[in-house]
């Protein structure tokens, strides 16, 4: 794909200044947006293909940012916050931000970040068009190119990356997949704070597709390895 347009959201100037600097250095197009209101306004009417966004704004929360824009867009958000706290990362996540980088940080590492979602949006697209098939697997399906899952013929309301496991389970059906090779496909990568998130998104998953978590139907837990979507007969 070309460069993609950044949405840079950060209300301290110095910070928005470095990332906008670095973004052209390496010749990227970016907008910038000082506030939550202003970042859901520009991100709905841009549509940009990524967005850096900072967590301390000055008119909302970064997390209601996220679940505004996730209310009608799957576009990558990478958090970028001074808040450093397990529980405010799983907070994004869970809210349906696909990153999370802690101030401060290097622009190197930020750069990495961005060519990861880049390579992952590169083969979305990819596997879109090459894949137009539906999935199956007793009351639930899966629509690849809608990107949409039912379960009883409802659909299942599903974050981003809950949508990206469920898919990636689905078609390694039987398979048991471990811990790193999901992370790897999800965030391109496999750390520890990844793999704790990994964790946080499946509990999530299948409380919307299991009827009893503790008896599951669909997704099976290998206790230390990884996780296997069942067939179901």
């Amino acid at each position: 794909m070309n460069k993609p347009v950044i949405l840079i959201v950060e209300d301290d100037v110095p910070v928005r200044n470095l990332i906008s600097t670095t973004l052209k250095t390496h010749d990227y197009k970016y907008l910038t947006a000082p506030s939550g209101t202003d970042a859901v306004m520009m991100a709905s009417s841009h549509n940009p293909d990524v967005v850096f966004l900072d967590l301390g704004l000055p008119d909302m929360d970064g997390v209601e940012v996220i679940r505004q824009i996730r209310s009608w867009s799957n576009m990558p958000i990478i958090v970028i916050s001074a808040r450093s706290e397990d529980d405010d990362k799983i907070t994004a996540l869970d809210a349906g931000a696909d990153d999370y980088l802690t101030k401060p940080f290097s622009v190197e590492e930020l750069l990495a970040r961005l060519r990861v979602t880049v390579r992952r949006l590169s083969m979305q697209n990819t596997d879109s068009n090459a894949d137009s098939s539906t999935y199956t697997n007793g009351n639930l399906k899966i629509d690849y190119p809608a990107g949409c899952a039912f379960l009883n013929n409802k659909e299942l309301k599903l974050t981003p990356i809950e949508f990206k496991l469920l898919c990636l389970l689905a078609k390694n059906t039987g398979k048991v997949l471990t811990h790193t090779y999901i992370t790897q496909h999800i965030w391109g990568r496999s750390w520890d704070n990844d793999i704790a998130s990994l964790r946080v998104f499946m509990v999530s998953l299948r409380k919307k597709l299991e009827s009893d978590p503790h008896s599951p139907e669909f997704i099976q837990t290998h206790v230390g390895i990884g996780y296997r979507m069942i067939k179901v007969e």
